[in-house]
């Protein structure tokens, strides 16, 4: 019977410790047993079965059998056997662990829903990662779930990062290189780097996102490739596989979790998001939602107000696509303003003082060129402005004629070109007012503050032309469209200012009557990119061109990336007939007219046997990276498959220009 029972436990021991071994032994690219948080049914083995796998296990996991116990909340007994610091140092650095933070990230990824997303990050920063209550830096974990709306700038595009890891790991260029064509740089560096024979990945997550966020924060300032090579041999030998995956992904602004503003926000607080679309000001929302609360949990319990910053750019209010007058009329029933949408450059203006900026639609700075200008006039047009905020367009206007010149003539090179135009700034709308935000005051109302304190200078600082209709707004359209603007926008008189909402209207001919209005051409598909995030490592981009019966060759005329849902996505990668150049300008074929620019990943086998789309867009335009006389489509989609119509049946370049003729001079 001894006999029997010390053979059980001499098999049980050998097997423990050959499959120790056989994971020893297993390939780089395998996940790994790094601690025994990777141990399902940790909490459940008996004391002497964990003692015998940790001495398998790193050295860091001596201690794990006490760390996976509940932290438990301190008292004044002194029976307590640790200190409070203890349990709560622990507990704090666990919340901020690199490791947690790539579990959250997977989190929040593996659920579809927007609420799903919110409830997950709500919960971590609820209960925290012992699933009792979260005890971590909440500002730095907001701000790393946001690397593309709290951006730092790094210098570095996938192929570089590409380049310098193939030089850091010793690992092949055109592999990694080839590999990156799935579409995630972050998965390329992981690959290589679990397999690399230069440098091995850590065998435990030790980092902090503090680490991680000082390692960017230096990173940023680097531009240099040797000193940014220096700086990641600082902190590769301390990653993961998957935490350097993370890294590059934060770096790359694009966590992969399908995630934006409103869904995190809205997990700290049901006023976060709103906040922050007026203010932009991620640092103020949470000190002040953390003010107002003891702890992240209860945080959803008290309003927060957080106003304008001037200097700091405000999320624009958007306009939707309005498709009738109808429809229009139902959603502004007590009237509107309708405004010309001007075919310009949108631009907020913050003056505070004797201080400028200006801000694109996307909220980054306007290029000096085309606002420098703008400073000596403003003063001018406020002459008791002191401190304000404006939405607005900028066009260069012809000073002789008083037209606005065409949608890209704000270039500097361009810009050149018309000696006789000035820079003008339309000015449609007011936000901030000499210490008074404007933002709850009706449209009506804050028209009526922009003309009382605005002096109109021509041709340099103008009022949008706007008109307020009740019935009239078919007339409108039909004026606007036959002058050849680019449509109306039409704003409810009773209105307030919602930062990123989209509850304006916007009327073009291409919204009007499903689309029929729009300019539309039958078009080859010559060519295709691949996509990047979700659709990396797919054809999800491609080149549309035209024959030229003439000279016997095929011209490029736009690249479209819209009008096809992910089912038909899918069949699109078998049933198009390809060929992979990888953006090679020696490989184009010789049917195939393309500038340097357009060269993409594939080109078709047979212009001839390839499908037919209809391609309709805002308008048939002009610009010179296409090789159909320059003849382009802006705001390209498909609007359908014509399995009706073959390459002979589709739009050539003779009609083409027709059709650009027509819809110029009708």
């Amino acid at each position: 019977m001894i006999v029997n029972i010390f053979l059980q436990q001499y098999i049980i021991s050998i097997t423990k410790w050959f499959v120790f071994q056989v994971f020893a032994k297993q390939r780089a690219t395998t996940a790994k047993i790094e601690s025994v948080d990777d141990i399902g049914g940790w909490d459940s083995l008996t004391a002497e079965d964990q003692d015998h796998i940790l001495s398998f296990l790193p050295d860091s996991n001596s201690g794990a059998r006490e760390r996976k116990q509940p932290i438990k909340p301190a008292t004044t007994s002194p029976s307590t056997s640790k200190p409070a610091s203890s349990s709560v140092g622990t507990k704090i650095d666990k919340d901020n662990s690199l490791r947690e933070f790539r579990r959250l990230c997977a989190d929040i990824s593996n659920v579809p829903g927007y609420i799903d997303k919110t409830n997950v990050v709500k919960k971590f920063i609820t209960l925290g990662s012992d699933g009792v209550s979260y005890n971590g830096d909440l500002l730095l974990l907001i701000k790393l779930l946001l690397p593309g709306v709290v951006k730092r700038i790094y210098n570095l595009q996938s192929k570089q990062i590409v380049k310098l890891f193939s030089r850091l790991l010793g690992a092949d260029h055109d592999e990694m290189l080839e590999s990156l064509e799935l579409g995630d740089v972050a998965e390329t560096v992981r690959i290589f780097f679990e397999s690399s024979q230069r440098l091995s990945p850590s065998n435990k997550s030790c980092l902090t996102i503090h680490d991680v966020d000082r390692f960017l924060e230096h990173l940023s300032k680097l531009t240099r490739e040797e000193d940014q090579m220096s700086h990641f041999a600082s902190i590769i030998p301390k990653c993961t596989g998957n935490d350097l995956k993370i890294i590059i992904r934060l770096i790359k602004h694009d966590l992969r979790i399908n995630a934006g503003a409103k869904h995190i926000l809205d997990a700290v607080h049901p006023d976060a998001y709103e906040a922050f679309q007026t203010s932009r000001d991620i640092n103020s929302i949470i000190k002040k939602i953390a003010g107002n609360s003891s702890s992240p949990s209860k945080t959803g319990t008290n309003t927060i107000d957080i106003g304008l910053s001037l200097l700091t750019p405000v999320l624009p209010m958007l306009a939707q696509a309005c498709k009738s007058v109808e429809e229009a009329m139902k959603k502004c029933p007590n009237g509107m303003y309708s405004e010309i949408k001007y075919d310009g450059e949108r631009v907020q203006v913050h003056k505070s003082g004797k201080n400028f900026k200006f801000f694109s639609r996307s909220l980054k700075p306007v290029l000096p060129h085309k606002v420098k200008t703008l400073e000596e006039f403003i003063p001018k047009a406020f002459r008791h402005g002191n401190d304000l905020i404006l939405d607005s367009e900028i066009l260069l206007i012809d000073t002789n004629s008083g037209k606005p010149l065409p949608f890209g003539s704000l270039g500097i090179h361009k810009k050149n070109e018309f000696k006789d135009a000035n820079v003008c700034l339309f000015v449609f709308d007011c936000m901030f007012y000499n210490g008074e935000s404007l933002l709850h005051k009706p449209m009506k109302e804050r028209r009526k503050i922009m003309h009382a304190n605005m002096t109109e200078i021509p041709n340099r600082i103008v009022f949008s032309e706007m008109e307020e209709i009740q019935k009239e707004l078919e007339k409108m359209i039909t004026k606007v469209i036959r002058l050849g603007l680019e449509g109306l926008v039409l704003k409810d008189i009773n209105g307030i200012y919602e930062p990123g909402k989209r509850h304006w209207l916007k009327v073009k001919k291409d919204y009007l009557f499903g689309g029929s209005m729009a300019d539309s051409a039958d078009l080859v598909v010559l060519g295709a990119w691949y996509g990047t995030g979700q659709k990396g490592g797919m054809m999800s981009v491609f080149l549309m061109g035209c024959y030229d019966e003439s000279r016997n060759i095929w011209c490029t005329v736009t690249k479209v990336h819209t009008g096809h849902d992910d089912e038909t996505l899918e069949k699109l990668q078998t049933e198009l007939d390809m060929v992979k150049i990888s953006k090679d300008s020696l490989k184009v074929p010789p049917w195939l007219k393309c500038n340097k620019t357009m060269v993409p990943d594939f080109v078709a086998k047979d212009p001839k046997e390839q499908p037919v789309w209809e391609i309709a867009g805002a308008e048939l335009t002009k610009n010179v990276v296409h090789t159909a006389d320059g003849i382009s489509v802006r705001f390209p989609r498909v609007t359908r498959i014509r399995s009706d119509k073959d390459w002979k049946s589709a739009t050539s370049l003779q009609e083409l220009k027709v059709l650009v003729f027509y819809s110029k001079n009708t």
